[in-house]
């Protein structure tokens, strides 16, 4: 699929996805693809017709969020947002784009990372953080977990104590770990009212899926 093709899943800025999309994304890692930043712009598109904020620095931070790629078992991985947002800058910079759009989506770059652990401070950025992060939760978020998960060689998980009730949890060596240490909670963090919404029905689809795959094993 070219990216003349994709770039029109983010009309109606389509000619600038078009020039962005070559640096967007890491074609070895089906967590961060494509499909990811197209499913996070129609979460933010959703968010923004409610919350409103500025349409162009949104989809310029949606396709640059995770143009620098970093593994997740990566000691780097704190520094992904920061890495993707310099990168991000020097690309906005060389399409023309003022200073102060340049900084406004390198901030949202910056703060939309759950592990750079920083506040984000204009809607744009709120909006991103949110977008990005109901891509982790519901059977998407669950598909990516799994999916992440065989990457780094971890187990789906501990077969005689899935739930962790007697042992510590930990999610780099088992999948469903991962749904408590962190994907349970990702909806209280949320930054909009519609984001929030849609985070919490969300997050109930991840805990009937959980239920569901307890219930097979």
């Amino acid at each position: 699929m070219t990216f003349a093709c994709l770039a029109a899943a983010f009309s109606p800025l389509g000619p600038l996805a078009e020039r962005l999309l070559p640096q967007a994304f890491s074609a070895d890692d089906g967590s961060h693809d494509a499909a990811h930043l197209i499913r996070v712009w129609k979460s933010a598109r959703r968010i923004q017709a409610e919350e409103g904020g500025d349409p162009r620095r949104l989809a310029a931070a949606v396709l640059l969020h995770d143009c620098v790629a970093v593994e997740k078992n990566s000691p780097l991985r704190a520094e992904a947002s920061r890495l993707a947002a310099e990168k991000a800058a020097r690309l906005l910079a060389a399409e023309g784009w003022s200073k102060e759009d340049v900084a406004a989506v390198a901030h949202a770059i910056l703060t939309h990372s759950f592990s750079a652990n920083l506040p984000p401070e204009t809607l744009e950025a709120k909006i991103l953080q949110d977008a990005d992060r109901l891509d982790a939760i519901g059977m998407i978020g669950a598909a990516r977990c799994f999916y992440i998960a065989g990457r780094m060689g971890s187990g789906l998980y501990d077969p005689l104590d899935p739930l962790g009730e007697n042992r510590p949890l930990d999610d780099k060596a088992f999948a469903i770990d991962h749904f408590e240490v962190k994907l349970f909670k990702l909806a209280e963090g949320f930054q909009t009212a519609a984001g929030a919404r849609m985070a919490g029905e969300r997050t109930e689809r991840l805990r009937a899926i959980r239920a569901m795959l307890l219930d097979e094993i």
